[in-house]
């Protein structure tokens, strides 16, 4: 599942005409620097939900194989980030993995998507995150989501000023963890993510890469250099 459908503001004006997944970084789309990764790591159908100026993301993956691309329509309403899911589940499988729309990494070895696929364990964990540690991570400015135990098991910041880990935009999660949710429902993840906090249930693994956080007009030149100097070493 890909979430495509947000308005993109901090992203304006470029997002005043293309929606922010189809803003390019070294000549790729935001959207594609998510999706090869995923057909990469071998997954065969994704869903993408759209919102702002929809019709141009449905152009641009309308011919897209590899991984074949099942449109979810919000254009009605957004629905929030656990809102697009649960709208979405009935083409999703029992576990799935969720891709934000404005990040993207640059692997150092294995794939990170098939690094998180083997790390689930649903008898541990509801959801596993993918964490991205702020040290040498570009594009992003906030203080940190998450502090993570040596077990895996993960804990919120709080109100606490920093924390050593950014949610990187990438998780696994299970249809159950949607039971008593419905299509059209307005959600955040973050609500049944903090329920799993609760129960011990929400867990993270951390990203072997360099992530990169495009969230402004700024970042998309602080991204561009940071994959010139990756691919000069």
């Amino acid at each position: 599942m890909v979430l495509a459908a947000g308005l993109g503001t901090r992203m304006r004006p470029i997002t005043d005409r293309i929606p922010k997944p189809l803003v390019e970084v070294a000549g790729k789309t935001l959207l594609d620097h998510v999706l090869d990764p995923l057909a990469q790591a071998g997954i065969t159908t994704t869903v993408v939900n759209v919102h702002h100026l929809a019709d141009q993301i449905e152009r641009a993956v309308a011919t897209r194989q590899s991984p074949r691309v099942v449109i979810s329509d919000e254009r009605a309403a957004i629905l929030d980030s656990g809102g697009g899911v649960a709208q979405a589940l009935p083409h999703l499988g029992e576990a799935f993995v969720i891709r934000n729309a404005d990040s993207f990494w640059i692997d150092h070895g294995q794939s990170n998507v098939t690094r998180l696929i083997e790390a689930f364990d649903p008898a541990r964990m509801d959801s596993l995150l993918l964490l991205a540690p702020l040290a040498g991570s570009v594009g992003f400015d906030g203080a940190g989501d998450f502090f993570r135990h040596d077990n895996g098991r993960l804990e919120r910041r709080g109100e606490r000023d920093r924390a050593p880990f950014a949610y990187a935009g990438a998780a696994i999660m299970r249809k159950a963890d949607f039971d008593g949710r419905k299509a059209g429902d307005i959600f955040s993840l973050n609500a049944l993510w903090n329920s799993s906090l609760t129960a011990g249930r929400l867990h993270g693994l951390v990203l072997d890469g360099l992530w990169l956080h495009v969230g402004t007009p700024e970042a998309i030149g602080e991204a561009e250099a940071a994959i010139k100097a990756a691919a000069d070493h």
